[in-house]
């Protein structure tokens, strides 16, 4: 298949994007990286930017595993580093499609820039979503 006709990855590193809203997801590391998914799911296909049209992938890890997939988007638990599973996805899809990774880290951006990848931060998909972190009082 021709990578530029292929539906393009959009791989979302869970606990960066979480970690990027100071609303107190550290007490709650699954319930964050629901409330995050769930925001994903309700995206408004028409407001999106472009770069973040496509297949959606959350990758969560440590206490955030365990968050089931909703229609919309893939959740992926990572065995170990979500960082390595991200790098890993990147590698497995990079030459078929697009991939856009979402993150802030500094390193893991390298990593997948390295691959072919395009870079996203949580500040751009925040504000192209509904996710503001916890919506009730914590």
């Amino acid at each position: 298949m021709d990578p530029e006709s292929a539906e393009p990855l959009i791989v979302v590193d869970g606990a960066n994007v979480v970690g990027s809203v100071p609303d107190g997801w550290w007490r709650d590391r699954r319930g964050a990286a629901t409330r995050l998914r769930d925001a994903l799911a309700a995206r408004d296909v028409a407001t999106v930017p472009a770069v973040l049209l496509g297949a959606i992938t959350l990758v969560v890890e440590g206490a955030a595993r365990g968050v089931p997939p909703v229609a919309g988007v893939r959740v992926e638990a990572a065995p170990q580093s979500g960082d390595d599973h991200i790098v890993a996805l990147v590698a497995d899809n990079v030459g078929r499609r697009p991939v856009v990774v979402v993150t802030a880290d500094r390193e893991l951006r390298q990593r997948v820039r390295e691959l072919g990848a395009s870079i996203v931060s949580p500040g751009e998909l925040r504000a192209s979503i509904s996710y503001g972190g916890r919506r009730e009082s914590i």
